[in-house]
């Protein structure tokens, strides 16, 4: 018997056999007859992988993957994403490929012609692609943001910013990390929690949102292609990036034991159908699954290729990347740890102290002789007592470290993987120029993966409605983007994409994946055997 991949490169016989329907003679022809128009890109074979590939490691590996894996216990979530990856996520990702190389259709024709009752897949995967390049746009104006502060020297998240009109609830820089107040206070202006309401955007993130659509609208109108060298460079690159920077932050305090807690596996956190939940979903999300982008991209290929090798080198380059990025932010939170409380006192007085004995600092800013005594909150007390042309400068002399913190309690959630990159790249010799490289790494490959996600809204409506009209169809899409992006760019922004990001496209996407499976046991499976001819009899179905 043949290989799947075989049968389905081959082309379909022009002369049914004889107990196949009329009907089904005529979407055999419809079949053949369609081609699909209006790609991005005309690509071949090894850039299409390329492209893949580096679709992958964009959409999730950098930051979802971290925190996902912190939230669930580190080496529970990395083992069950793992067994998941293997057993679902490569079968689905192979099915997906094959099965659009076979009809040669956009995501939302391919199922009209497989089940037209169930066509509705299709434009269920366009409303997932649609909410998730909403959020996906504000993840490349962070990288944005951070890529314009990498140009401040010495660059700003490293110590607390000079605060005018000292009064207590300015302390709070000492309360945390600096690089997570630069996160929360800086980067996003947050709100202290989501039921302040949408009341006003915050300015640069709504120009930075501006910027973003609008160079998604140049890219679109004028098709620009995506080379080999150019995939091939920022994919390596950003490995190349992500490998010094495990290295270095190897030499932090507390790193071996932070790696001893990434791989930790807790068997009771798996009775946890959360934590199931968020891996399977996870393996959809970080694979592209039912969001329609692989059916896209392979319409626009053509020629074999074997699809098993490359959704097992997607998978492994993605979990790859992930457990890298992984590894980098667990080593500075376990730093973060180390640093924190009593440890942070002990650094911040000693600091203070030398500044006196240097003269940089008055006699009248000396702590209190048992304040290393006392507990760390204390010393926060202390400073708040100070005048206030002394607490300006205490807090500006104050070291990165937390002083409130205790053990693990740090920041979770998207935001988690800008604080602790930011953390280490400042820990290089010029620093500043290693933030500009990574971050502005970073912004690429978000947006290169921004572009194939709008692929899965684009491709099926310049196929159909706006067929004549594709920079009319590039400006409503952009523009819609724009608009609905305002919400994640308000004060309570960050909040609002963790919902979506957690729950809601999660869910839709498991819902899509369902019916996917179902429409094709039922094509291939029981509707077939109900009208009289066997699964094998179809073109390309001998290894369903």
């Amino acid at each position: 018997m043949e290989s799947f991949e075989e049968i389905a490169d081959e082309e379909v016989p022009k002369e049914p056999r004889i107990y196949v329907s009329q009907s089904l003679r005529r979407l055999t022809r419809e079949i053949l007859a369609t081609k699909t128009q209006n790609c991005f890109t005309q690509t071949k074979r090894t850039e299409i992988t390329m492209i893949q590939i580096a679709f992958s490691i964009g959409l999730d590996s950098i930051w979802r993957f971290p925190y996902l894996c912190h939230r669930n216990g580190g080496g529970s979530f990395i083992l069950v994403y793992f067994f998941m990856l293997l057993l679902f996520g490569i079968p689905l990702l192979y099915i997906e490929m094959i099965m659009e190389q076979w009809l040669r259709v956009d995501n939302v024709r391919i199922w009209k012609q497989l089940v037209p009752w169930l066509g509705g897949i299709g434009y269920a995967s366009i409303m997932v692609c649609i909410l998730v390049s909403l959020y996906n746009s504000v993840i490349i104006v962070w990288s944005l943001s951070y890529l314009s502060h990498s140009f401040d020297h010495p660059l700003p998240w490293n110590e607390c910013p000079l605060v005018k009109n000292i009064n207590v609830t300015d302390l709070s820089c000492l309360r945390t990390v600096s690089h997570q107040y630069f996160w929360y206070h800086t980067t996003l202006s947050a709100s202290g929690h989501i039921e302040e309401g949408v009341k006003a955007l915050v300015l640069h993130l709504t120009l930075g949102i501006f910027a973003a659509w609008f160079l998604l609208f140049l890219i679109m109108i004028t098709g620009l292609k995506v080379s080999i060298p150019m995939l091939i460079f920022s994919v390596f690159l950003l490995y190349i990036l992500l490998l010094c920077l495990f290295i270095r932050s190897l030499f932090l305090e507390g790193a071996i034991a932070s790696l001893r807690r990434m791989v930790t596996i807790e068997l009771s956190a798996w009775a946890s159908l959360d934590l199931w939940r968020q891996a399977g979903s996870h393996v959809l999300y970080s694979l592209g699954l039912g969001m329609g982008t692989i059916i896209n991209l392979s319409s626009c290929k053509t020629g074999g290729s074997n699809y098993a090798q490359v959704a097992s080198l997607m998978a492994l380059v993605n979990l790859v990347t992930s457990l890298l990025a992984t590894s980098i932010i667990f080593i500075v939170l376990g730093f973060w740890a180390a640093t924190s409380g009593h440890a942070c006192v002990e650094k911040g007085v000693s600091k203070l102290m030398k500044l006196i004995d240097d003269g940089v600092l008055p006699q009248d800013a000396k702590p209190p002789e048992n304040i290393l005594l006392q507990p760390p909150l204390d010393y926060l007390d202390w400073i708040s007592n100070l005048p206030r042309h002394l607490q300006d400068q205490v807090i500006r002399f104050s070291p990165s470290c937390s002083i409130k913190a205790q053990k693990e309690k740090f920041m979770e959630g998207p935001g988690l993987a800008f604080a602790a990159f930011s953390q280490v790249v400042s820990l290089f010799p010029a620093s500043s120029l290693w933030a500009i490289l990574f971050f502005l790494t970073l912004a690429v490959t978000e947006l290169s993966t921004l572009i194939r996600i709008l692929e899965g809204i684009v491709v099926p409506f310049q196929n159909s409605i706006f067929r004549n009209y594709p920079q009319l169809l590039s400006a409503v899409v952009c523009l819609g983007g724009f608009l609905g992006s305002f919400v994640f760019t308000s004060r309570p922004g960050s909040y609002i994409m963790s919902l979506f990001d957690d729950r809601l496209v999660p869910l839709t996407l498991i819902t899509i994946v369902a019916f996917q499976n179902v429409a094709l046991a039922w094509i291939y499976g029981a509707k077939s055997s109900t009208r009289g001819y066997p699964p094998t009899t179809l073109p390309g179905t001998a290894a369903w």
